[in-house]
């Protein structure tokens, strides 16, 4: 996931880049910052362009952010600007059949199809899903026609299990800690993070504070190699982790002398997590993607909040995508009663707008939002890509990548990153926050006049030196502990290739182990039950949701849970991320 990084530090450059090989010499390459649009760290970049064509990326070193590295998402995604499935022209479905139309065509259809669906069913019946990797500037205005109209549904948590996980209205919950600081740290707590994959440059960090001495501990369903010591690991299936950190804290509290959060037995291994936390000076508490699109969410942060604040440790997300934390600062997440994603994509609704979205991929629950979408009114893609969505959009909006356009990233520290655009859009391709400003006009909302990103931005964000102010990660609720859930369950890890749609359509990408077809990970007492051999296939089922995949051991599984990657072709007819499920010998 780091490996690109040798082609940079190889001293006399025989190392190279197998999809920039004999492409161009580098002296006709114009260089032009960016920003990464994958993760939370907010990687910059240098794109490299010629003759108005992405030909390389490669890192811009910023201490602070990304040191001198990049991740080979970084590095290779921008093989998809390429790719001949780009969207280029609005579309329109007519009679079953695609057909390619003006921009003005398209535009009017959506707002007369959106004021027709108010008139006649409400606006109850109006609802967005964007993605956490759209800019500040586009999902401030995604967010500003939803509630023009009169509608609260609009989320960007595709895949998170709870809704009601949000900070305080205007403000975002975020890393707790800054980035650089990563690498400082004596302890760190890691709550349900496949950290290798879902954030190599902070594990890369969190291994360099580790090789200095730092005690790093892990609490998961599954233990994949994180190329680091880890001085302790709990293990419990998903259903089982808000009772893991009631331990911990009750084993803090006894340390201290104070009362505990809920009634728990320490464990020997939340013992252990506990006198660790409370010794050295520099600590975090992180919680990962799986702790954020938990069904128990809110409990995790409660019972994660007070253990780091016993412990003088901060706590925080380490974020899912490019832009979680300015999402929620523009208000692209339900208020006042509104729709979650999830809810959206479960439930036909009369009008629903997708931006840079593909919900079989995106969503916590992949068959019930093919359900949801075949039954829904009218279904507007805004895309860089002809995806899945297309099979059950009526229409295709083509809106421009990063490289394309201008924009604002906040990362998980809360730093806020603008860019501009390093080549002029392919096509018809326009950039979203422009298609969104047009269609606001089109619907007759006020503050849909602005004439350049940056107008936007400040209309979205404000004075950038109080961001840090609207960070927030106290808890919403009270700290509980659910009962551990009986039988198997669940756990989803999305596959590093397979986090967005750059990634997905980037060739090289999808040629790495890292893009296999997933597997479905067993217990070691599960495979033993059901009597496996390597090469055998398990036939597993959620609900109606039925998949048929290669089974593997995998002895570092909780005895009740079963890895099943989400976000892949292979496994887009299986239900929810986390639940109970059965498996069997194929």
């Amino acid at each position: 996931e780091l490996s690109g990084n040798m082609i940079d530090i190889c001293p006399v450059g025989a190392l190279t880049s197998k999809p920039f090989r004999y492409s161009a010499r580098t002296w006709e390459l114009q260089r032009r910052k960016s920003i990464s649009p994958h993760d939370s760290n907010g990687s910059n970049l240098v794109v490299q362009v010629k003759s108005g064509r992405v030909m390389r990326v490669v890192p811009l070193e910023n201490e602070d952010v990304n040191e001198c590295w990049i991740t080979d998402r970084d590095r290779f995604s921008y093989e998809a600007l390429n790719s001949d499935q780009r969207l280029t022209q609005p579309m329109l479905k007519q009679g079953g059949q695609w057909q390619v139309v003006d921009w003005n065509t398209a535009l009017a259809y959506v707002a007369d199809g959106l004021k027709r669906v108010m008139a006649e069913f409400g606006t109850a019946e109006i609802g967005a899903v964007g993605s956490p990797r759209g800019t500040v500037e586009e999902l401030h205005l995604l967010a500003r026609i939803v509630r023009g109209l009169g509608s609260a549904n609009v989320d960007v948590r595709g895949r998170h299990a709870d809704a009601g996980n949000l900070a305080a209205d205007g403000r975002a919950r975020w890393l707790g800690t800054s980035i650089a600081s990563l690498t400082q740290l004596d302890r760190a707590f890691v709550v349900g993070s496949f950290l290798r994959k879902d954030h190599p440059l902070f594990a890369q960090r969190i291994r360099q504070a580790a090789r200095h001495g730092a005690q790093v501990h892990s609490l998961h369903a599954v233990h994949d190699d994180w190329l680091l010591p880890l001085a302790s690991r709990m293990t419990a299936a998903p259903s089982g982790w808000a009772a893991a950190l009631a331990e911990v804290a009750a084993a803090v509290a006894a340390a201290k002398g104070v009362a505990a959060p809920l009634a728990a037995q320490a464990t020997e291994a939340a013992q252990a997590i506990a006198a660790s936390l409370l010794s050295g000076e520099r600590k975090a508490v992180l919680l990962g993607n799986a702790a954020a699109q938990h069904p128990q969410a809110g409990e995790l942060l409660a019972l994660a909040h007070w253990i780091a604040e016993q412990c003088g440790a901060s706590v925080g997300y380490l974020g899912e995508g490019a832009n979680s934390v300015g999402a929620q600062l523009v208000g692209a997440v339900p208020r006042d009663g509104g729709l979650s994603a999830a809810q959206m994509l479960a439930q036909p609704m009369k009008a629903l707008l997708l931006l840079d979205v593909d919900p079989l991929f995106d969503a916590a629950d992949a068959a019930a939002a093919r359900a949801a979408l075949q039954a829904s009114g009218l279904v507007v893609a805004l895309t860089a890509f002809k995806d899945h969505s297309v099979d059950h959009a009526d229409v295709l909006l083509p809106i421009a990548p990063f490289t394309e356009t201008s924009g604002t990233f906040v990362n998980a520290e809360g730093r806020a990153q603008s860019f501009t655009g390093v080549v002029k859009p392919l096509g018809e391709v326009r950039p979203a926050w422009k298609v969104l400003r047009v269609l606001g006009g089109l619907l007759g909302l006020d503050g849909f006049d602005q004439d350049s990103s940056e107008a936007v931005r400040a209309q979205a964000l404000g004075d950038l030196d109080l961001l840090a102010q609207r960070l927030d990660n106290t808890p919403s609720q009270a700290a509980a502990a659910s009962g551990t859930r009986a039988g198997l369950e669940r756990v989803a890890d999305v596959p590093i290739y397979a986090s967005d749609s750059l990634v997905r359509h980037a060739p090289s990408l999808q040629l790495t182990a890292d893009a296999r077809p997933p597997l479905a990970g067993l217990s070691s007492a599960l495979w033993r039950q059901l009597g496996l051999q390597p090469g055998d296939k398990v036939l597993i089922s959620q609900g109606q949701a039925v998949a048929v995949l290669p089974a593997q051991e995998d002895r570092s599984l909780a005895a009740t849970a079963v890895r099943i990657a989400a976000g892949h072709p292979a496994t887009l007819a299986l239900g929810p991320m986390f639940g109970p499920l059965n498996v069997e010998k194929a």
